[in-house]
């Protein structure tokens, strides 16, 4: 899944600066939808990866049955968290 397609599918438009409130809540409630009704554990993870970038992510023993999952999901925050110290 390819991000900017993500997010043109959910929020209609490419550019996060541009999603207005009231769009952004809509596509985080359909995220949050299409989530729990996926199989595939590459398009789980990639929503549940937006969501999280969002604030919106699940809990992870909740979203991911596989301990590889959620220690990807665990290395990508970690990667996300180290950003910020270097951002800040």
């Amino acid at each position: 899944m390819d991000f900017d397609d993500l997010l043109h599918r959910y929020f209609g438009s490419s550019a996060i600066a541009e999603i207005r409130p009231g769009a952004l809540e809509a596509g985080i409630e359909r995220m949050l939808v299409d989530f729990g009704l996926e199989q595939d554990r590459g398009k789980r993870f990639a929503l549940w990866s937006l969501l999280h970038l969002l604030g919106a992510a699940p809990n992870l023993e909740a979203s991911f049955e596989s301990e590889a999952d959620r220690e990807a999901a665990r290395n990508l925050m970690d990667m996300l968290a180290a950003t910020e110290k270097f951002d800040g």
